[in-house]
């Protein structure tokens, strides 16, 4: 066997022996080993989670929100989840833990979630009127007897939430304009309804006797229950915010940014997105900056609130 073996290294030499050798093993592995062929990687669908702030109950909420993801999934080709949070301050609170790509935030969540998260406002809705602000209404029942700040004096005051403007930084703004430094103390009972509707609904149905909450909720709301104009009074009305805007995480993709930015803006130009709109009770959405909300940084500021570290979950 040896003789045999140096007999064919020396008639066909080293190179060629190396390559029938290699030949035989490749044959032999071949008949103990199977082949499989890797599984196709199936391509996950892309999804934008999008939460949307408690204004009034959720199945409110979701009738007037879903059909504007639906429409958005359709434009931007990508799946819009929508978490409707369970209280304003949740979705500065969890953007990170859920997590969120963006949200539509009121001006004040909105002011909050630019000073901790560094979010990017891209547009916010226009309404019917051709107004894209509102403003804070505090108000009371008619045949309460309070007319004036004085009256409001151990009564029984419902605010909406602590990361609110309309339903809480605009009624400490207007204690702070009447001498009113401490109002736990001021009132015999402070507490915060959770939505501006419940905050409505909680005076007119006289579980509190003062209340404050966004002007747009209350006109909604005002045309499906007439008692709120037969039975409510305003009795003082802040200055103008920006609407609840769109904000994104500043590091999503540029692309996506300009997807979602290009359909809210065209919407009233497509008959499907006309209908969409009309739905939600608006005529367009218009571009939206930053510096649009320096009347919410200077209310803060004139009432010494410092965004960065303020306490916004409710007590």
């Amino acid at each position: 066997m040896r003789k045999a073996f140096i007999f064919i290294y020396i008639y066909l030499g080293m190179p060629t022996l190396f390559f029938i050798l290699s030949f035989l093993l490749s044959i032999l592995t071949g008949c103990t080993k199977t082949e499989t062929t890797p599984p196709k990687k199936v391509s996950q669908p892309k999804v934008l989670v999008i939460g949307v702030v408690p204004e009034q109950n959720i199945f409110r909420q979701m009738e007037r929100y879903q059909p504007l993801a639906d429409y958005l999934s359709k434009k931007v080709g990508m799946s819009i989840e929508l978490k409707i949070l369970p209280g304003y301050g949740y979705v500065i609170d969890n953007f990170f833990s859920i997590p969120l790509d963006g949200a539509f935030f009121g001006s004040f969540t909105y002011a909050l979630a630019h000073s901790k998260l560094d979010v990017e406002v891209l547009v916010r809705p226009e309404y019917l009127d051709g107004v894209s602000t509102y403003h804070g209404l505090i108000f009371t029942r008619r045949d309460s007897g309070i007319r004036t700040v004085e009256d409001m004096r151990g009564k029984r005051f419902v605010f909406v939430d602590k990361a609110t403007t309309a339903g809480y930084l605009l009624p400490l703004a207007y204690f702070e304009k009447n001498g009113i430094k401490n109002y736990k103390t001021y009132f015999r009972e402070t507490y915060f309804a959770g939505t501006h509707g419940d905050a409505i609904m909680d005076v007119l149905n006289k579980e509190a006797d003062v209340g404050a909450a966004k002007n747009t909720i209350y006109e909604r709301m005002a045309k499906d229950d007439d008692r709120i104009e037969k039975e409510l009074i305003i009795l003082e009305k802040s200055p103008d915010v920006p609407e609840n805007g769109l904000a994104v995480r500043k590091d999503l993709d540029d692309s996506i940014k300009k997807k979602l930015k290009d359909a809210l803006l065209n919407m009233q130009n497509d008959p499907d997105g006309g209908s969409v709109l009309k739905n939600f009770g608006a005529r367009r959405f218009i571009e939206t900056a930053d510096k649009d909300y320096d009347p919410v940084y200077k209310y803060a500021k004139d009432i010494g609130l410092n965004l960065a570290t303020y306490d916004y979950m409710n007590e």
